[in-house]
């Protein structure tokens, strides 16, 4: 098994998975929510492109980084600063429990894992964080997370996203359009990026900020080449 796990690892540094757990899942069922958007009844195919970080725009990857994991080029995997303010915000008693994953552990879970909670779950999820940050570079995780995230029902990645809310390419990308499609992970059912309400505008002008702390672009593309 761990001599699989590794050379399943190693063929995704070079070849774009074909599909994953996710995928499946809602290709053969449409999700179950209140508050849920965009929710395709009855056409589940699925919209999938896989895409290298010269086939989108430069504002995708910066405004990915500015909405999720602002340490991404740092940290090696686990962030524990994040994880601490997590933890602490939770036994604080936040409204809503609030997580510290990394692009990395969201990459690990989105293309190796099936969903849901469970420690042994989370534990998959951490073996599979340390071989991808072994195996692959940043910029292999980051081709990854903007190809295969989970952009809205049936939607995978910034290219079917971008197509399926602003009718083009995603090397076309806007910086605000990226901070929108940005702005609407982890929830992409609840928070719609066509017709975005409140919430999303509000989430879209944090990342927009958070993207200009982080310095633009040519920073983010010279420590990703």
């Amino acid at each position: 098994m761990f001599l699989t796990s590794v050379a399943w690892v190693l063929i995704y540094r070079w070849v774009s998975p074909p599909a994953t757990w996710l995928m499946l899942d809602r290709r053969a069922h449409a999700p179950v929510g209140l508050g849920y958007h965009g929710i395709q009844e009855d056409d589940r195919r699925i919209r999938y492109y896989f895409k290298g970080l010269d086939e989108v725009s430069a504002q995708v990857p910066l405004a990915l980084i500015a909405a999720e994991d602002q340490r991404f080029l740092l940290h090696h995997g686990f962030d524990g600063n994040a994880l601490w303010k997590a933890a602490q915000y939770n036994f604080n008693g936040g409204k809503k429990l609030r997580g510290g994953s990394t692009i990395s552990q969201q990459v690990a879970k989105n293309v190796f894992l099936w969903q849901g909670r469970s420690y042994v779950r989370k534990a998959a999820e951490a073996y599979f964080t340390v071989l991808i940050e072994l195996l692959w570079d940043k910029r292999r995780i980051m081709e990854m997370y903007l190809s295969v995230a989970e952009m809205g029902d049936c939607t995978f990645g910034v290219e079917a996203a971008s197509q399926r809310y602003f009718h083009k390419s995603a090397a076309k990308l806007s910086r605000a359009e990226a901070a929108l499609l940005a702005g609407v992970l982890p929830n992409p059912l609840r928070f719609r990026a066509s017709n975005p309400g409140p919430q999303a505008r509000a989430k879209q002008q944090r990342v927009m900020r958070n993207m200009s702390r982080l310095g633009g672009t040519v920073y983010v593309k010279e420590l990703l080449d």
